[in-house]
């Protein structure tokens, strides 16, 4: 008797279980589709068919087709939907910037097949886009400080996704996906250290256009402290070391919370 597949034996009792354990399942993968389980991406933070050929994107929950393109689109619709019904209780200049971002972001998933380094269109878009939305919302103008922390966060996600894509380089050098861990080559670690260097600078300036202090200052020092801490991760290129330093930028974010949270509740 020829032997019975796995998948197949377990068809029989999926389609017996409860449709509330059906159910539990599909939105588990929704959850999971949106990264709703790995949330560093969003806090630093569908048109691409590279994650299945790349090992560490090759389980989630589309590129394994556990969840169909169409049930991805859906989501995506909705969510838009969502986002929209929220941009539309603000400003019009804050709506007019939205648009504008938003059209960066459904641009960002092309860009990486033609672009030489995406993480910078990432930080554009993505990493940096938001800070201006949020002055716009709030006081209906960018000053300079708004200019100074998007080009802190844009370089932030450059920095970050660069390390990120130092996990994955050999697939995506096998797959002709571009990135700046492949355009960097052996300078990478050196050309990081000068993004962080001016990410950092660019937060000083920040501070000091608006006049914080030393609690301000001290989360800064926290934050290039971490940032040399993802140096000597990075050291010797391996996978599970630039994963741990991609991971690690969470609390570089942290620490500059903590400092302008602490500059406001003590310096005020």
């Amino acid at each position: 008797m020829a032997a019975v597949s796995p998948e197949l034996a377990a068809a029989p009792q999926s389609l017996e279980a409860p449709l509330s354990h059906r159910l539990a399942r599909r939105a588990t993968e929704y959850a999971r589709l949106m990264r709703l389980d790995k949330p560093i991406g969003t806090w630093l933070l569908l048109c691409r068919d590279i994650d299945p050929h790349v090992r560490r994107t090759r389980d989630r929950p589309l590129a394994a087709r556990r969840v169909s393109p169409v049930e991805a689109l859906v989501l995506f619709a909705a969510l838009g939907l969502i986002a929209l019904l929220l941009v539309t209780r603000l400003n019009l200049y804050t709506i007019k910037l939205a648009v504008i971002g938003a059209l960066l972001t459904v641009s960002y998933p092309f860009v990486k097949r033609i672009f030489p380094m995406p993480q910078l269109y990432l930080g554009i878009s993505f990493g940096g886009w938001s800070v201006l939305m949020a002055f716009a919302a709030q006081i209906g103008a960018l000053p300079r400080v708004s200019w100074l922390l998007y080009f802190a966060a844009v370089i932030w996600a450059a920095i970050y996704d660069t390390i990120y894509a130092m996990v994955d380089r050999e697939d995506d050098l096998r797959i002709g996906v571009k990135s700046s861990a492949i355009l960097f080559a052996d300078m990478d670690r050196f050309l990081i250290g000068a993004m962080q260097l001016m990410m950092l600078c660019a937060l000083i300036l920040a501070g000091r256009s608006m006049h914080f202090g030393r609690w301000y200052q001290g989360g800064v020092l926290a934050a290039a402290l971490f940032f040399a801490w993802q140096q000597w991760l990075i050291r010797k290129r391996e996978p599970a070391g630039c994963l741990r330093a991609f991971l690690n930028n969470q609390y570089v974010g942290l620490a500059v919370f903590v400092g302008i949270l602490l500059e406001y509740t003590y310096a005020a």
